[in-house]
């Protein structure tokens, strides 16, 4: 009996236009059209102003580094092959933060502020830093 991935979200009819993109390899923000403010993860509403005037748009891939912390340990599959990893928050170019993973760069590189860039595994969006 296989067992339940943990990695990779179910996509309802609302986020199906996040995960698909980020599929093929993009990263999208929600944005309002009232107070002009990006945010994620995707909301059918804006929560900052409440309005329901909010929009995909592509983001740029950018983002600093916001904090992290070394995952050593998780029994749900596939993690624990992956441990140890480096689990991060991340502020996006367009003004969100935004959980994720850092990798290409061991937790010895890492500093707050540094920037990195979007990748994709499996449909995920990662961080790393540039090329």
């Amino acid at each position: 009996m296989g067992g339940a991935r943990y990695d990779v979200p179910e996509a309802d009819a609302f986020t199906r236009t996040y995960w698909d993109a980020a599929a093929e390899g993009r990263l999208l923000v929600r944005r309002c059209g009232a107070c002009g403010r990006a945010h994620h993860y995707p909301r059918e509403f804006c929560p900052h102003c409440w309005s329901e005037d909010v929009t995909w748009e592509p983001a740029s891939g950018r983002a600093t580094l916001y904090t992290w912390s070394v995952v050593h340990r998780n029994d749900l599959p596939p993690f624990g092959e992956r441990t140890p990893y480096v689990a991060a928050v991340v502020d996006l170019a367009e003004g969100p933060r935004m959980m994720t993973e850092i990798v290409e760069c061991g937790a010895g590189g890492l500093r707050a502020g540094m920037e990195l860039e979007v990748g994709f595994r499996d449909g995920i969006p990662v961080f790393r830093p540039p090329d």
